[in-house]
């Protein structure tokens, strides 16, 4: 590297002394050697360097030039990258931010939040996008940046990005169809879609994606009625269930991602036999926290049992009629969620744990009390 650390140090000279023309031939001269040769970190940022100080004096046109270069440059040096991305002109920053490999995470989500429309609409065209960012698109982005990630199989959503996707979905159908015809949306998402969209939608809808809709409707018709006289603990089903839940519990294989993936199956016996494990609590309890139109009470539980908010999203739904929430409803329960304190909620289970040991020694005491006499 001997060679190129003088050659940048005559670059660096040509800088200090050169007219705009040499300032620009020294620029294209220094992209091309990085380009197309190998380095290390520490010489890639010398380029960086370099390339840096010249970059802040050339005009648009050669920022853009230098754009569409350094974007599918997999050594392109990071100060360099990160000046692009950020820069006002979307000429600039869009090659960059739709191609460059070298702008991390942390940079997509910082222009997102404060950059322009412009600026998005290039992120949301990116071939792969983290859920860290596609929260902030779909939040702040207008139609076609929204409707741009939907279309997007590289992007990746929350439960929560979802949930706003499905909300923004409402009176948009062309949002609401590019929505549905994504492989990754869950059933329990894709459901509420279903139910807010327009007949046409539904159609079209019905058309591209049939098995979704044949399992939505075999859901609806399961969970019409009361379920606890489907799925109490008098049907053999439930002892089948309750005999394959205990036998994971006891194997230390029951946590979080059982219960979230029981819950998705809709298979109501396993979730309130699993959650009865993880808290002590009788299955009767579970039973009414999941089917009280008051939420609270599985808020609190999920929330003592450090479960995630997509867990917790997932056991409204299977305790919802219907497995149906309204928009409202949902945000306000995220709101409460969020505010409810881990060491709070579980004061509140060891005060339920406690009544019910109590009940138990009572239960005890006077069927004792019946021998004894």
């Amino acid at each position: 590297m001997n060679g190129a650390k003088t050659l940048l140090q005559d670059l660096d000279d040509a800088i200090a002394r050169g007219s705009d023309e040499s300032r620009a031939k020294a620029l294209w001269h220094a992209t091309d050697i990085l380009i197309t040769g190998r380095y290390s970190d520490d010489e890639i940022s010398t380029f960086g360097e370099v390339i840096g100080r010249l970059a802040d004096e050339i005009e648009v046109a050669a920022r853009v030039q230098l754009s569409e270069l350094m974007s599918g440059c997999d050594q392109a040096p990071l100060n360099v990258i990160e000046k692009l991305a950020f820069d006002d002109e979307i000429a600039v920053a869009g090659p960059v931010l739709r191609d460059s490999n070298r702008l991390d995470e942390k940079m997509l989500v910082e222009s997102a939040m404060t950059k322009g429309q412009s600026h998005l609409l290039a992120i949301a065209q990116r071939k792969s996008i983290g859920e860290a960012v596609t929260d902030v698109l779909v939040k702040r982005g207008d139609q076609e940046v929204v409707t741009s990630v939907a279309r997007n199989e590289g992007a990746r959503f929350s439960g929560s990005g979802l949930l706003h996707m499905v909300r923004r979905a409402e009176g948009d159908s062309i949002l609401a169809e590019q929505l549905g015809l994504r492989k990754d949306v869950p059933r329990h998402i894709f459901q509420q879609l279903i139910s807010k969209a327009s007949e046409d939608v539904r159609r079209r809808l019905e058309t591209e994606r049939p098995e979704m809709m044949a399992q939505i409707q075999s859901s609806v018709t399961e969970v019409t009625g009361d379920l606890q006289s489907k799925f109490g603990p008098s049907s053999r089903s439930y002892f089948v269930a309750k005999r394959v839940v205990t036998t994971q519990y006891r194997q230390g294989n029951l946590n979080q991602d059982s219960i979230s993936n029981y819950a998705r199956q809709h298979r109501f016996d396993e979730v309130q036999i699993g959650l009865s494990l993880l808290s002590a609590l009788p299955v009767d309890v579970i039973e009414r926290a999941m089917m009280d139109r008051n939420r609270e009470m599985i808020l609190v539980l999920c929330k003592a049992l450090d479960f995630s908010w997509d867990t917790t999203m997932s056991l409204l739904f299977l305790g919802a009629k219907d497995h149906l929430i309204t928009a409202r409803e949902l945000h306000d329960n995220e709101r409460d969620f969020g505010r409810l304190k881990i060491e709070t909620s579980r004061s509140v289970l060891k005060f339920y744990q406690s009544r019910k040991t109590a009940t138990d020694s009572a239960s005890g005491g006077r069927q004792l009390e019946l021998q004894v006499h």
